[in-house]
């Protein structure tokens, strides 16, 4: 913060006896720390620590040194250590001690011998939070984000997959339509793609005058797969955008902040690649609301599954969330699930391809929509748990899903009586799309994405 006000640069130095560098707090500390933009210049010492910084701290190469000093778990002793004493007495240039008001997480040579605890993946994550989560207010100037479009060049696609959503589709179209194309010209396209709906969706889509694709339609050639993923890895080859965004259709509370939340800070903050929703979601039962939060699969398997085998995606208030976009560039290079798992996946791998601080989300508030029964949120639960395992597998070098279970007991009640009924619920991926010959011929064909 005291940089930032003097736009100063930081040189980070960091004396490190030979004992903890492997220690894994301290390596997490270093890669956290050499991911700070603030920090310009790295020096790292293993041996005399003073001698170090001193040869370091002159006059004519920085203007104040800054030490931080842990605290002890005796409060009274105020006497600086011995490190510090010397440098307040040798230093050529002001010092500033920082003491800590709690004892640092980060073991020292006296705390070399205590059991490795993650503390540092904790602080990565707070920061994350802090820096990456936003809120749809903040981009309801359309005005202000068409102008920014413009000034980059971008192109933006709203996707819209459908099944069986007469219900409520209409009302997402003339919305989306009327504030993003008819009095702001945020989007250059709306498409919906439907996975063979049996209702009056496709009727009420054609007399909008929307575009219509049904994804098995799309690339035929590699057969197809029934799932939402699979609608999705089909639109990347039939949307044109830079920027693309999806939206789920069943939602009843349809806003468009839904729409500007999302694309707003892909297009404020170039550094960003993928941006999430997050809300308030209601459990509706007849009249009544019974529950809020982030839903049921997200809170009792999405999130524990992420915080125990991704910690570093804990921050995501609503993984499981229909709402995102991204850059064409990012999600053209990473596979799709075709299943419930294509939202998970995709946090997992486009954090692994570019980095957490690649990844945004953004508060759209509340949303309402058709809730599932407990049977379909247990295969889609049981689906998601299996994408999981297969990138934990893969990180690891381990078939880990093949050595799995997959086929699932639904308990079904019906006539006071109980029957078990087995659906066998495997997952399948797509490639990245940016692999398949006739996108990459389209690409060209259009004069290539846009970096």
């Amino acid at each position: 913060a005291f940089a930032k006000t003097c736009r100063a640069e930081i040189t980070l130095l960091h004396a490190t006896p030979r004992s903890l560098l492997q220690d894994q707090r301290v390596r997490a500390l270093f890669q956290h720390l050499r991911s700070l933009p603030e920090i310009t210049r790295w020096h790292r010492s293993r041996g005399d620590a003073v001698g170090a910084i001193l040869e370091h701290a002159k006059p004519r190469a920085h203007q104040l040194m800054v030490i931080g000093a842990s605290a002890r778990t005796n409060a009274a002793n105020k006497v600086p250590g011995t490190v510090t004493a010397r440098l307040l007495d040798e230093a050529k240039i002001p010092v500033l001690v920082v003491k800590a008001k709690q004892k640092s997480a980060v073991p020292m040579a006296a705390d070399a011998e205590l059991a490795p605890v993650d503390y540092t993946i904790s602080v990565v994550v707070d920061k994350w939070f802090a820096e990456n989560t936003f809120h749809a207010h903040e981009f309801e100037d359309i005005a202000q984000l068409v102008k920014l479009k413009e000034q980059q060049g971008l192109t933006i696609s709203l996707g819209l997959p459908t099944l069986n959503e007469q219900e409520t589709i209409g009302n997402v179209i003339k919305t989306m339509r009327q504030r993003f194309v008819e009095e702001f010209p945020l989007l250059d396209e709306i498409v919906v793609i439907d996975s063979d709906s049996t209702d009056r969706t496709i009727e009420i889509v054609e007399r909008l005058g929307v575009p219509v694709v049904k994804h098995p339609d799309v690339l035929p050639q590699y057969g197809t797969w029934t799932g939402k993923g699979e609608a999705l890895w089909n639109s990347l080859y039939v949307l044109r955008g830079d920027l693309i965004a999806w939206i789920d259709t069943d939602i009843v509370n349809i806003h468009p902040r839904f729409v500007y939340g999302i694309l707003g800070p892909l297009i404020r903050e170039p550094r960003l690649m993928y941006v999430k929703g997050f809300y308030q979601r209601p459990l509706q039962l007849g009249r009544k609301i019974q529950a809020r939060g982030g839903g049921r699969v997200t809170e009792l398997t999405a999130r524990p599954l992420l915080n125990l085998f991704y910690p570093e995606l804990s921050g995501f208030v609503q993984p499981l969330a229909g709402e995102y976009a991204g850059r064409r560039q990012a999600l053209e290079q990473v596979p799709f699930f075709v299943g419930y798992g294509v939202e998970t996946g995709l946090l997992i791998d486009l954090c692994t391809r570019f980095g957490l601080r690649a990844l945004g989300q953004v508060d759209l508030e509340e949303r309402v929509h058709r809730n599932q029964s407990l049977h379909s949120l247990s295969k889609m639960a049981f689906e998601i748990t299996q994408v999981v395992m297969q990138r934990v597998g893969e990180a690891r070098g381990v078939e880990l899903v093949e050595q799995l279970n997959r086929s699932m007991k639904l308990i079904r009640y019906e006539d006071d009586d109980f029957d078990l009924d087995v659906a066998d619920i495997q997952i399948h991926e797509r490639p990245p799309m940016a692999t398949i010959p006739e996108y990459k011929k389209l690409r060209m064909g259009e004069g290539g994405a846009r970096d």
